[in-house]
């Protein structure tokens, strides 16, 4: 565990979660579905739907489309910076996006977008064998999580 990172050991049982990831940067984004999997199993969620979007541009749209239907989304995505001001859109837009879908629709959304200066920043957080930390993971367990939260204080969502 890296240093300042909580350790969430959650029961998610009977949950459904949908995990919303981009196609771009296929190595990458295998390790974070993955690692979203691999989470998702250890907290006890058995109803999982993968739905794969072009890239981290169309994961707000699709988080708001499937919102209403599961206890729980998991956006995962990955930028890398290059030489124009893309990256700088791309990033804002799916932060913005993800937050107003989760907000919005008090459903929780895992943030598994990688925003970073290279491909080996990229590869050591995606969770596959030599990389420093699993945001695929992270991000599955943190929706879950926050998701139970809501359930506990019987926050209700919008219909």
């Amino acid at each position: 565990m890296r240093d300042g990172a909580p350790a969430i050991a959650v029961d998610g049982t009977g949950l459904r979660v949908a995990v919303v990831a981009a196609l771009w940067h296929e190595e990458i984004m295998q390790g974070l579905l993955d690692g979203a999997r691999r989470g998702l199993t250890e907290c006890g969620v058995e109803d999982v739907e993968v739905v794969r979007v072009p890239g981290t541009f169309e994961l707000g749209v699709a988080c708001a489309t499937l919102a209403e239907r599961y206890d729980a989304l998991v956006a995962l995505g990955v930028v890398i910076r290059g030489g124009t001001p893309h990256f700088d859109y791309v990033c804002s837009a799916a932060t913005t996006g993800l937050t107003d879908v989760s907000v919005r629709t008090r459903t929780p959304v895992g943030f598994g977008v990688l925003t970073c200066d290279t491909e080996a920043q990229a590869l050591d957080r995606a969770g596959l064998p030599g990389s420093s930390e699993d945001k695929g993971h992270e991000a599955a367990t943190a929706a879950v999580a926050t998701a139970v939260t809501l359930r506990a204080v019987g926050a209700r969502r919008p219909r």
